[in-house]
């Protein structure tokens, strides 16, 4: 039986308990002792983080090697047409090799909380929402995909990771889980539920 953690990390956070240059980090959200990320969120993207004291779990859930697929939802630059959507969905080659095929589609609207600080619509006049689900997990992968096809990702939020989601929990709140299947994770209903 292991203990799994399901945070939204909020813009600007970073996925780690400590930072010497006095960012915002873990420590400000979740206050359980011993815990770990299963892999990690960028400082500027958003959603859904694994934490678990369970190293062999954090190791099954975030080694490429299991390919938990992982699905985001990113707003664009501009307005991408089919063209663009499908060289996500086939692959792009950026500098790294080509990526993996994605599953990709236009959404109408992110069914996300508002960011804080919120992009500036001036700035940014022509957008588009995306979900993007990619099976690897490269240094900045889905922002560096939407800029190879010439829409530059303005905010990234991730929604899932395998089977565990990001449903009803808001930027700073998590939820644990107790696992009962040891060789292979599945959610269980959660047990605790803290808000922030």
């Amino acid at each position: 039986m292991s203990q799994l953690y399901l945070l939204h990390k909020p813009y600007r956070v970073l996925s780690q308990f400590t930072d010497d240059q006095g960012r915002n980090t873990l420590a400000s959200l979740i206050d359980v002792p011993d815990i770990y990320p299963a892999g990690r969120l960028d400082y500027d993207s958003e959603g859904l983080l694994l934490l678990s004291d369970d190293g062999e779990l954090i190791h099954r859930i975030s080694h490429p090697r299991h390919k938990q697929p992982k699905t985001y939802r990113v707003l664009v630059e501009g307005q991408p047409d089919d063209r663009a959507l499908k060289a996500l969905a086939e692959g792009v080659t950026l500098k790294d090799g080509p990526t993996r095929p994605a599953k990709v589609r236009r959404l109408t609207t992110s069914g996300l909380p508002e960011r804080t600080p919120p992009l500036d619509p001036k700035r940014h006049p022509d957008t588009c929402w995306l979900e993007l689900t990619i099976s690897e997990g490269r240094n900045r992968q889905v922002r560096r995909m939407t800029a190879h096809v010439g829409h530059p990702t303005l905010r990234l939020v991730r929604v899932a990771i395998g089977p565990w989601r990001l449903d009803g929990l808001a930027p700073g709140q998590w939820q644990r889980q107790t696992l009962h299947a040891p060789k292979r994770p599945r959610g269980s209903a959660p047990t605790t539920r803290r808000r922030r």
